[in-house]
Formats: structure tokens, C-alpha cells, sequence
């Protein structure tokens, strides 16, 4: 007789943290291990933002605070909103979580039934699906490969929507691809959404601040006004302020919802760490300056990485427009043989092998919804990239076509 709820059953543990717990393996065993596995930036949270924390503790901000944040963290958010996205929310629009994860895990627990349907443009973010499966809905999987850049498209959008869809999660820029939309492509998303009033829109926007060529930020809500009562804006200091250990998520979204999503978390975790909703208080207040010199190093990381992985037979890299992470297609490599005679049959396979041969650990593409590919992150210094990209290309080079008897 098993102990385990029948929920549980139904999730697999995040991919990439089973990556970086046998890469941690590896280095414990004296390995040297590149790890291109993890979710987070290289570079260190900003001086003011640690200040405003240390003054937090000194100040004696250390107690219990109300469960969806403090005002001044909430005002601190809604400034942002007006500011950054021109758009005016008012204080019980607002949550703050213990992360982003948190929000979205919220509002599938405030609104998903058993039976309710949650559209998931693959490759998406390996939690969406567990989380729609824990919340007893049912994820609806939409494959959106190359030839539409990852993105979903209105097609894909309109074939996928029935009577039983509750959510649609659009995640822009998109984590493992990069791929970003523009203000045309959400037009066209929210046209078709008009005309399902019961859908719920997740506009998952952690990487906002981190772009490339020149793009701007779109939100659907922006863009299309009449969306605004149901559609949940859910953001982050992780990402573009190096705070991801700070654990410090927010949403924006109608009243209602924002009030079930509250209690929810009033009886989970409570409110977030009092001194990190101080620190990231103090960072979405403060100018940005710090991002400029980020960004060009991202940008030199990814011109050179992308350009390296394509120069690889068998690889191949669409130019990401945001986030910090490449997805390279291995396609041309599936097939092929290890030295030790072990077929490549899959993303996985190679991931595998990349891990236990090259000493690089990436996450494979089934991992997020789309195969063959990996997905790479760019959060390291580009010294370590280059040895990276360059043990890969030597791995690939010892890779050996399948011989195929007559």
C-alpha cells in the first residue's frame, strides 16, 4: 500500500535540477565540471540592494509581515508598473511571493479544477506542466519549433483552445529559447483570446529587462486593455537584478484573483523573508544602471557561444532575442556513436554524454517540451563558455556515424 497522494505520481522532478545535483556528484568525485545547467546570472547582486538588507536587519525589520508583502514593497511595485510597463495597478492588484514560482503556483491553486486545461507553448519552463498536474488540471502541450522561432502562433493558439482551457501561459522572453515577442504577434494572441472571456492569461515576464538587438518589452495586457481583468502579470528581482537566491517573486492581476492567490499562500508559506522584500524594495526603486554593463556581457557571451555551436557538425543555434540561454537543435547528431559504442538516440543520450565525457552539463530539450535540442546558460564568464563550447566541439568530433548493415 503506497503513502503517496495520487498528485505526486503525476510530476517528474525539475530536469534541471537533477542535472546540477550529478554534476555536484561529479565535482565531489574530483571532476572538473562546467556547469551550463543552472538558472541564474554569474554576476553578483548589486552593492546598494545588499546595503539596503544589511540596513533591513540593523533597522529590526525582522518580523512577520502581511502575507501578500509589505505597503512599501507593493507601492515600490506598482511605481514599476506605471513606470516601466505604463500600466496602473492599485495596491490589492498585488502580491509578493517567495519567488515567481510561487505566484504562478498560487493562481493554479486558486483556479485550476480537475478536468480544467492550461495551454503551454513547448519549449516552455520544465515547472509549468508539474504545477498545472499538481493544481489537478490537465497541461495541453502546443509544439512550437523553429519554423515559428518557439512562439506561439494564433494558429497554434486557436486549435489548442476548448471549452475546458483555463489558462494560457505566454512566456516572453522564453526560457530555454530566448525567443521574444513582438507587440504584432501578442496582437494577434489577444485577438483570439477576446473571444474566450473564461481564459485566464499568465504573462510570465522574469526576463524583462534582459534583451538584445535592441527589442523592447511587450506585455499582452498593455497591448490589449480589455485582457487586463483576466490576465496575471507575474515578475521577479531574480533574473535582471542577480537576486536569485533572494527568493523575491510579484504578481499583478485582478482582485479577485490576486485575494485567492493571497490566501493560498496565507496558508503555505506566509509572507516572504521580511529583510529580502526590503532589498528588492530598494531594487526595483532604484536606477539600473548596473544592466548595461550585464547586457553587453551577455550579448558578446551569446554572439560568441551561438556562433561557436553552429560552427559544430550536427549542431545547430537560432539567434536568441532575450534571457540568457542558447537551444541549440542536435538533430544532426542523433544516431551517432560514442567512443564506447553508445548510440545517440536522443537529447537526453547526449546530454548524458556531454556530462560524463566532456565535463559540461546542459538540460535537454524533452526536458522542456521540445526535442532534439539543449538548452545552455550563458550566466558564466566567457572564459568558461569558450572551454565549454570548445569540449563540446570536441566531443562531437569523436562521435561517430551508426554503421547500418545491408
Amino acid at each position: 500500500m503506497s503513502v503517496l497522494a495520487n498528485r505526486i505520481r503525476k510530476v517528474v522532478p525539475s530536469a534541471t535540477t537533477a542535472v546540477t545535483k550529478r554534476a555536484a556528484e561529479l565535482t565531489a568525485e574530483g571532476r572538473s565540471i562546467i556547469r551550463l545547467s543552472e538558472g541564474e546570472p554569474d554576476f553578483d547582486t548589486p552593492e546598494h540592494i545588499k546595503s539596503a538588507a544589511k540596513s533591513a536587519i540593523d533597522a529590526g525589520l525582522t518580523k512577520y509581515t502581511a502575507t501578500d508583502g509589505t505597503l512599501a514593497l507593493k507601492k515600490a511595485i506598482v511605481e514599476k508598473f506605471k513606470r516601466e510597463d505604463g500600466l496602473s495597478y492599485s495596491l490589492d492588484n498585488i502580491i509578493v511571493s517567495t519567488g515567481a514560482k510561487q505566484v504562478i503556483f498560487n493562481a493554479f491553486l486558486a483556479t485550476v479544477d480537475s478536468g480544467d486545461e492550461v495551454i503551454i507553448p513547448a519549449p516552455y519552463w520544465v515547472s509549468f506542466p508539474e504545477m498545472v498536474r499538481l493544481a489537478g488540471g490537465k497541461p495541453v502541450i502546443v509544439e512550437c519549433g523553429e519554423d515559428v522561432e518557439f512562439k506561439l502562433t494564433v494558429e497554434k493558439l486557436r486549435g489548442a483552445l476548448t471549452s475546458r482551457t483555463k489558462w494560457v501561459i505566454i512566456n516572453n522572453p522564453n526560457n530555454p529559447s530566448g525567443s521574444c515577442y513582438s507587440a504584432e504577434e501578442l496582437h494577434l494572441l489577444s485577438e483570439e483570446l477576446l473571444a474566450w472571456p473564461d481564459v485566464f492569461i499568465l504573462s510570465d515576464d522574469i526576463y524583462q529587462h534582459i534583451l538584445f538587438d535592441g527589442r523592447t518589452h511587450e506585455t499582452i495586457v498593455a497591448l490589449e486593455p480589455a485582457l487586463r481583468q483576466r490576465t496575471l502579470l507575474c515578475n521577479g528581482v531574480s533574473k535582471a537584478y542577480a537576486m536569485t537566491g533572494w527568493r523575491i517573486g510579484y504578481g499583478a492581476g485582478p482582485k479577485d484573483l490576486v485575494a485567492a492567490m493571497t490566501t493560498v499562500q496565507s496558508h503555505s508559506t506566509s509572507n516572504p523573508n521580511s529583510i529580502a522584500q526590503e532589498a528588492a524594495r530598494v531594487a526595483l526603486s532604484s536606477p539600473m544602471e548596473f544592466l548595461e554593463s550585464q547586457l553587453s556581457a551577455y550579448d558578446e557571451r551569446r554572439t560568441k557561444c551561438r556562433d561557436r555551436l553552429n560552427a559544430i557538425d550536427g549542431l545547430s543555434c537560432l539567434n536568441p532575442g532575450g534571457a540568457f540561454y542558447l537551444f541549440p537543435s542536435c538533430r544532426g547528431l542523433i544516431g551517432r556513436r560514442t567512443p564506447k559504442g553508445v548510440e545517440i538516440d536522443s537529447d537526453v543520450s547526449l546530454a548524458t554524454y556531454f556530462l560524463e565525457e566532456a565535463g559540461v552539463a546542459v538540460v535537454p530539450g524533452s526536458a522542456f517540451g521540445l526535442s532534439p535540442y539543449f538548452r545552455i546558460s550563458i550566466g558564466e564568464p566567457l572564459e568558461r563558455l569558450e572551454e565549454a563550447c570548445e569540449a563540446i566541439a570536441a566531443a562531437c568530433a569523436r562521435l561517430t556515424p551508426t554503421q547500418r548493415i545491408r
